[in-house]
């Protein structure tokens, strides 16, 4: 499963005015929505489904919001696409419809509101199509992969899932340059790691399993042991090794916080704290995350928003950097 961004998800569906819910992905309306009720939709599917996500754009400039709105829109629906039938085979074919789509709207033949907002946004920043098919591959892979044999397989898997969404916040900076790629990419896939080490019993119910096996038999966690959701030596062994290679990457990227645009700075540096802040509840659990979901506390959300705010000021002021 693709995780955008830290914390919880809602499942409030939002819907356009008179309470109808929008059609499928391969509907073809006699009319396709205004620009304005298209980025409507955008905003409520947005601040619907994730809590934080209202907080974090209002550290962004009111010039980049509805973009991102936009993008996120895109991205959620096509996780809900990925999971709502629990029929791999359906989804699959759903997700199809939902490049089609895309590509349709790369040719100028928007129809969805998601697509009709986000044109603007393609238009107005020059994303190429790749990245927002890369997604795609990452959630089709969901539909037949349910197990990685290494650590490099689902570091594979997290280039589609995760990287994506990082350059195309890159995009909307105008700041998407080679030297900043590795960067957002380490974020990425650092935030996704520490997102599936918090969630491994949610997973699991979902059938999927994102501890590499390789290093699950390495420390004698097997998957009888997985089976009965043992939080034994071996299993904290395991998610140790983990959590310290998630906290690996998120601190090598640590450093594009310095070098985005001063408007993304508060935002990016956010992201990468508010991973490491999960990391540090899984240890503070002791890495039981099958008997307590570990989460960051309201109280440590706001200290890590003030922290990111005010070293951005101060940055900002010195015109260095967080």
């Amino acid at each position: 499963m693709v995780r955008l961004f830290p914390g919880s998800t809602k499942t409030v569906q939002p819907h356009p005015p008179g309470g109808a819910a929008w059609p499928a992905p391969d509907y073809r309306p006699s009319q396709p929505p205004s620009l304005l009720e298209a980025q409507a939709y955008c905003r409520r599917l947005a601040r619907s489904h994730y809590e934080n996500f209202t907080v974090a754009s209002f550290l962004l400039p009111r010039r980049l919001r509805q973009h991102f709105f936009n993008i996120y829109a895109y991205c959620r629906m096509a996780d809900d696409l990925a999971d709502e039938t629990g029929d791999p085979e359906q989804s699959t074919e759903r997700l199809g419809e939902w490049e089609e789509a895309l590509r349709a709207c790369y040719r100028g033949e928007a129809e969805h509101p998601v697509f009709v907002a986000l044109r603007q946004t393609i238009d107005q920043f020059d994303i190429p199509r790749e990245p927002f098919l890369d997604l795609l591959v990452a959630f089709r892979q969901d539909q037949r992969s349910t197990r990685y044999a290494s650590f490099d397989d689902l570091l594979g898997y997290c280039r589609n899932s995760a990287c994506p969404v990082g350059r195309l916040v890159l995009y909307l900076g105008r700041c998407h340059r080679p030297e900043l790629l590795e960067l957002s990419d380490s974020v990425c896939i650092g935030l996704q790691l520490a997102n599936f080490w918090q969630d491994v019993a949610r997973d699991y119910d979902l059938g999927r399993v994102y501890l590499p096996q390789d290093v699950c038999l390495r420390h004698g966690y097997d998957e009888a042991m997985l089976a009965r959701r043992e939080s034994n030596d071996a299993f904290r062994c395991v998610l140790h090794a983990e959590v310290d290679r998630a906290e690996e990457f998120l601190r090598a990227g640590l450093p594009l916080a310095e070098q985005v645009p001063s408007e993304l700075r508060v935002d990016v540096a956010l992201f990468a704290r508010g991973g490491l802040a999960v990391l540090d509840a899984i240890r503070r659990i002791d890495y039981d995350v099958w008997r307590v979901r570990p989460t960051v506390s309201r109280r440590m959300q706001l200290r890590l928003l003030a922290r990111c705010w005010w070293q951005g000021r101060w940055a900002a002021r010195r015109g260095g950097g967080l």
